[in-house]
């Protein structure tokens, strides 16, 4: 079978420093047995293979990874001829996915450095920024190594003799708790693709480093960059920033280096409001605070609370200047919606499965407010309310809502029919749809909520 050809380092290419299975202390029964199984194969065709990036640097951090992704010097159609289960994705990085069940294992291809001036028939693309359109030009590990953005990721843990490689200081900045960009160019490096900074906050909130100073500085100075990037790849990279578990240092670390506004102009100049600004943004830190608990609890939850949360204060600023125009209430607060949606997704794009849903959320804080009688009872039936509900309970924690109703909406679901219909002075009314379905609210399903059925407000949806 023939191999990836390497292509001619652009740069001297360091001696890795190789750690024995002795001396870094991964094991195998800590790695995904899919993720062993595609090893194994690509080592028994004859193809070296290693479990790359994330998946070894928290190994060494004795966490759990959350992937495990595999380079080898096989390429992608050889990987795909290896495994049945196995699909290509992706143009501007071309990658094969090894699929078992619902869990992916990526394979890429060791990749070398880009050169413009070199032939390199139409592998490698950079707009006009510097920003990187297409990398499919395929190397060795060594160059494959100075290639990827943080030395912490690009750690090799070798399948052949369970040893873990690093050709960039990875391992010693893991023990100094540092985050530092591979190579001396910085601003190459951040210019090729700008998500390089949204990783580097990820990294440093998630893992607890400090990002390296030149990184910083280069991080403040071409944060502008963010506005070129593709608005469906930055809703994916939103995610991961805010289920990391960090969310908070996250938004922080965003507003520090001027990162967030270039993704959420609207909600940035909302908490930037000298009156108002300050208790708009409680309201999201509350919302994040919330999340990160579920996170750190393995409690699932869903992007569109996120973006309604992130999108509140917007909503809030143009339903109000409407109203002052002289519309009605209701329409007004629909118009809102519908055009801060429009806008935000010219800079972070969100599906439209997810839309439709933070539009539900929203909608449902007035139907809060006002629901009494049957409307209350029917109320507890909308495939939302939950998620309303939380939402609501989280603006009484910041003060964009009034804690009784938070109060009488828990109390309201905890009853049971007949004293839910009492609390709801609506006699009779609602009884048939309350019934149907056999819904009953004393005994909420766990998952329903953002919280897994308790009432102290979350992220349902």
């Amino acid at each position: 079978m023939t191999q990836a050809d390497p292509a001619t380092p652009s740069a001297a290419i360091p001696e890795p420093r190789v750690y024995s299975r002795e001396e870094h202390g991964i094991s195998r029964a800590a790695i995904d047995d899919n993720a062993l199984k595609v090893l194994y194969r690509l080592r028994d065709a004859g193809y070296r293979a290693c479990l790359v990036g994330g998946g070894v640097r928290d190994l060494l951090l004795g966490r759990e990874p959350k992937d495990f992704d595999i380079a080898t010097d096989a390429t992608p159609d050889q990987v795909r001829g290896l495994f049945r289960n196995c699909r290509l994705i992706g143009r501007r990085f071309r990658l094969a996915h090894v699929l078992f069940g619902r869990e992916v294992i990526e394979v890429a291809t060791f990749r070398a450095p880009h050169d413009e001036d070199d032939d390199n028939d139409g592998q490698v693309a950079l707009s006009e920024e510097g920003r990187i359109l297409r990398d499919n030009r395929y190397g060795t590990i060594e160059q494959d190594a100075v290639r990827r953005d943080f030395s912490v990721n690009a750690l090799y843990y070798d399948i052949d003799d369970f040893s873990v490689l690093d050709y960039t200081g990875g391992v010693e900045d893991l023990r100094e708790g540092v985050l530092r960009l591979i190579g001396d160019d910085v601003e190459t490096r951040l210019r090729e693709d700008p998500v390089r900074m949204l990783r580097a906050v990820r990294f440093s909130a998630k893992l607890g480093l400090r990002i390296a100073p030149e990184v910083e500085a280069g991080i403040r100075e071409l944060a502008g960059l963010m506005q070129t990037v593709a608005p469906a790849r930055l809703f994916d990279e939103v995610i991961k920033l805010f289920h990391s578990g960090a969310a908070v240092t996250c938004l922080d670390e965003l507003e520090r280096f001027g990162l967030f506004a270039p993704m959420f102009p609207e909600a940035s100049e909302c908490f930037a409001d000298p009156e108002l600004g300050a208790e708009r943004r409680q309201f999201l830190v509350e919302s994040l605070l919330n999340t990160d608990k579920r996170i750190n609890e393995e409690l699932g939850v869903n992007p569109a609370f996120l973006y309604a949360a992130i999108l509140w204060a917007p909503v809030q600023v143009a339903a109000a200047r409407r109203i002052e125009d002289g519309e009605q209430e209701i329409p007004a607060w629909q118009q809102a919606m519908a055009e801060v949606l429009d806008r935000q997704v010219k800079t972070v794009s969100i599906p439209k499965r997810f839309s439709l849903i933070v539009r539900e959320i929203w909608e449902l804080q007035a139907r809060l407010e006002r629901a009494r009688g049957g409307r209350a009872l029917r109320l507890l039936t909308h495939p939302r309310f939950r998620a309303g509900y939380d939402f609501l309970c989280l603006r009484a924690r910041a003060g964009d809502a009034d804690p009784e109703l938070c109060r009488w909406w828990t109390e309201f679901q905890e009853k049971d029919e007949g004293e839910q219909k009492q609390m709801a002075g609506g006699g009779g009314k609602g009884k048939s749809r309350a019934r149907r379905g056999g819904r009953r609210r004393k005994r909420r399903r766990k998952g329903d909520g953002e919280v897994g059925g308790s009432n102290d407000g979350g992220d349902a949806a």
